[in-house]
């Protein structure tokens, strides 16, 4: 057993030097260090990944994405933006909760996304996609929200990214139903396609 052990060390510390240089190219070259949460695509200035690769980006192809390139973001990368806090009344369980992350509009300057944009499609893990306009991303502030009461959303309720809004802030949405005030806002967020006009 120990025997294992020390091979198994001794393998990893051979492999070190030859990984250690791919690394840091990765890091060079703006890739996300830590697993990929939210992809972007479309008419973006800035990107750090290529192609779809039907192969690798499963979920994406069998959505009928398609693009030459991207710009990845982990949690880490979009923490560390400026962030915001909301504090909408939520549809699932009509409680006040807070909500933060930073503003689409900061998520997408990160991107060098055009400042005339069409609309950008918002897209969940489960299929579920929405067009969202400039304007409204102007007018009611969307953030990708990272964290749920203080803690980081988790994938399998609400996250790990929720495209989201303070609808009790906006006469228009205040107005409305509460399970109707949210139509926009898909919840497991990972791809933003953006549409210059």
């Amino acid at each position: 057993m120990q025997k294992r052990k020390f091979l198994s060390l001794g393998a990893s510390l051979l492999a070190a030097p030859v990984a250690l240089p791919a690394l840091a190219a990765d890091k060079k070259a703006g890739a996300s260090a830590g697993p990929v949460l939210l992809t972007i695509t479309g008419d973006i200035g800035k990107a750090n990944r290529g192609a779809l690769d039907p192969a690798l980006d499963q979920m994406m192809a069998k959505q009928k994405l398609s693009f030459d390139k991207a710009y990845t973001f982990d949690f880490a990368t979009l923490a560390a933006l400026p962030s915001v806090e909301i504090q909408p009344t939520l549809e699932y369980d009509g409680r006040r909760h807070r909500l933060r992350g930073p503003l689409l509009s900061e998520v997408l300057r990160a991107v060098a996304a055009p400042a005339a944009l069409e609309n950008c499609a918002l897209r969940a893990v489960d299929g579920y996609a929405v067009l969202v306009s400039p304007a409204d991303i102007a007018k009611y502030r969307f953030i990708i929200a990272t964290h749920l009461d203080g803690k980081p959303i988790p994938l399998g309720g609400l996250g790990p990214l929720w495209a989201v809004y303070d609808a009790d802030s906006f006469p228009d949405m205040a107005v409305r139903a509460l399970q109707e005030r949210f139509g926009q806002c898909p919840w497991g967020l990972y791809h933003i396609a953006v549409r210059k006009a």
